[in-house]
């Protein structure tokens, strides 16, 4: 967390991961459960075989803690995948440990609805719970329960 886009006029990309780019701002909520879902309909990262793009919606559900993420480094964070080469699981991996690393939230998950690619899509899911009972639940759940509708998570 070490550059500061909140409030900035000018908008610097970088074009190789970079999870420093990712910010927080405190929860004014703390004592509330909620839910932020984050979309990110364009993202883009390389396939490490191919070179060629990967073209994805990500869906990131997180219930906050002390800390969120704040949206325009999100932005210019997810951007800085267009050059990974990673296979889809990793690159869902990685975002979800890195967010977690971030906010330390009590629940998160990021899924990955990449596009199809040889009529195979391919959608991974991170998941994330602290060890709190409730929260290790509704990871339990929402594993159980995952890819009934891929479509409709959040």
């Amino acid at each position: 967390m070490t550059k500061n886009t909140l409030g900035s006029t000018s908008t610097e990309y970088v074009y190789e991961y970079d999870p420093t780019l990712l910010e927080v701002f405190d929860n004014k909520h703390v004592d509330n459960d909620y839910w932020v879902t984050l979309n990110a309909d364009e993202f883009t990262s390389l396939c490490p075989i191919t070179n060629q793009p990967d073209f994805a919606t990500l869906i990131i559900n997180y219930i906050p803690h002390i800390k969120m993420v704040e949206s325009k480094s999100l932005k210019l964070y997810l951007f800085s995948f267009i050059n990974n080469g990673e296979f889809h699981e990793e690159v869902v991996n990685k975002i979800g440990k890195d967010l977690v690393s971030l906010m330390e939230p009590k629940y998160l998950e990021v899924v990955g609805l990449f596009y199809p690619r040889g009529n195979i899509s391919i959608h991974p899911t991170f998941s994330y719970s602290n060890s709190n009972k409730k929260y290790k639940d509704i990871e339990t759940h929402r594993f159980i329960n995952r890819n009934i509708n891929p479509l409709r998570i959040g």
